[in-house]
């Protein structure tokens, strides 16, 4: 296991003798909300994908770099940012963040061109690499030491929230008032969370210095680079086919753009079903839980090009995916965490970029597929993809290894 190698400048909870009980849970729940907002913002494009492409006379492919740009930036953001600033006020930080994250979002309402549009996805990247990698671990600083399991656990609930609400709620706003609108409604969130941010936050100094050291002695450990290859091939299979679900029941499941927003609603209650029954059992179970969890995804986009072509197989497959989807993220940062216990500021570096990086690339796979093929011919491929992390997961059952990892 690589050593954290990690500088103390200040005692965790700084602070909280001084502090209502009562703030620093509006400051736990301020950095949930700010992922919250991060996350919605993230996969908002996918649910508004046709529409948006449309009006700027483009593919569903190039539209689908909405996707792209924000992984790719994050991914890089991650480490770059948790080892440039590890110096600076992490609550200035949060701030700077969100009302980067504001402009992005107004600048995407605005935006004339397209490329403006991209523009806008690459200032996502660097705030989802940054606000994560900072918040991801603040709970002990804001709460008593009693609370900060169930402190982590509200920041957290931000992934599923967002993950599986964006969508649906994006696309709800956007049939209702335009897709620019959608984006006016997260800016004006965003900014809500700045302010909150700004009145219920303590000052933060930085508490411990990640350096790049620590990352790269992450990779000695079997259990992370398992950990890797799990969440490459898991998310690659899921956002290479859910990015483009949207054109799939437009074009095969010939659903009107209101049921749609009906069927993504009800694939994101049941994606937090899944989080939470992924959560209550991965730590027991993270073997079975993630492998489960990809099984069910490809099993989903390989029925889906069959039964999707009804409207109640389409929502019955949603269903399973969304409760599927909604136990990864919790597995894979679950497996990232357990691989390396000493190190959980790197371990959320790691955990977000590796994410990030394949939600992009997934999105791209997706997007040249589409365009020279069809829908069904995507969610096929990601079926088989999904199949190969099932067996990789075996794989690492079979080698019989434990946590934590000292190899």
């Amino acid at each position: 296991m690589a050593s954290t190698n990690t500088t103390t400048c200040h005692s965790g909870g700084v602070g909280l003798p001084t502090r209502s009980p009562l703030i620093g849970w509006l400051a736990v729940s301020s950095v949930m909300l700010g992922i919250f907002s991060i996350v919605t913002t993230e996969i908002l494009p996918i649910g508004l994908l046709t529409t948006i492409g449309s009006s700027f006379a483009i593919s569903d492919g190039m539209a689908g770099l909405m996707m792209t740009m924000p992984g790719l930036l994050a991914a890089i953001s991650a480490p770059v940012v948790t080892v440039a600033t590890a110096h600076i006020d992490r609550r200035l930080m949060l701030c700077v963040f969100m009302l980067m994250l504001a402009m992005a979002n107004f600048l995407a309402a605005a935006a004339p061109d397209y490329w403006l549009v991209l523009v806008s996805r690459v200032i996502v990247g660097i705030v989802i690499g940054g606000f994560w990698s900072i918040g991801a671990g603040l709970a002990e600083r804001l709460v008593p030491a009693a609370s900060v399991g169930r402190a982590t656990s509200v920041i957290f609930s931000a992934v599923p929230l967002g993950s599986v609400l964006g969508v649906p709620a994006g696309t709800f706003i956007g049939d209702l008032a335009g897709w620019r609108t959608a984006f006016v409604v997260m800016g004006a969130l965003t900014v809500g969370v700045l302010a909150m941010l700004l009145l219920v936050m303590p000052p933060l100094p930085p508490n411990r210095t990640t350096r790049l050291s620590v990352l790269r002695g992450m990779f000695k450990s079997v259990n992370t680079r398992f950990a890797l290859l799990l969440t490459f091939l898991a998310v690659l299979a899921h956002f290479g086919t859910y990015t483009y679900v949207t054109p799939f029941l437009e074009q095969v499941t010939d659903a009107s753009s209101q049921l749609i927003t009906v069927f993504l609603l009800v694939y994101g209650a049941a994606g937090i079903v899944g989080n939470f029954l992924g959560g209550a059992v991965v730590t027991r179970y993270p073997r079975a839980t993630f492998g489960l969890a990809a099984g069910m995804i490809a099993t989903v986009t390989l029925l889906l090009p069959v039964l999707g072509c009804w409207q109640i197989g389409a929502v019955a497959l949603l269903i399973v995916w969304g409760v599927a989807y909604g136990a990864v993220p919790v597995s894979s940062q679950t497996w990232f965490a357990m691989a390396t216990p000493d190190a959980p500021e790197a371990a959320s570096v790691l955990f977000t970029a590796s994410f990030q990086v394949t939600i992009s690339l997934g999105a791209v796979a997706g997007g040249v597929i589409v365009d020279r093929t069809s829908p069904s011919t995507v969610m096929t491929l990601g079926s088989l993809v999904a199949v190969l992390m099932v067996v990789a997961a075996w794989a690492h059952f079979a080698r019989r290894l434990t946590w934590p990892d000292n190899t």
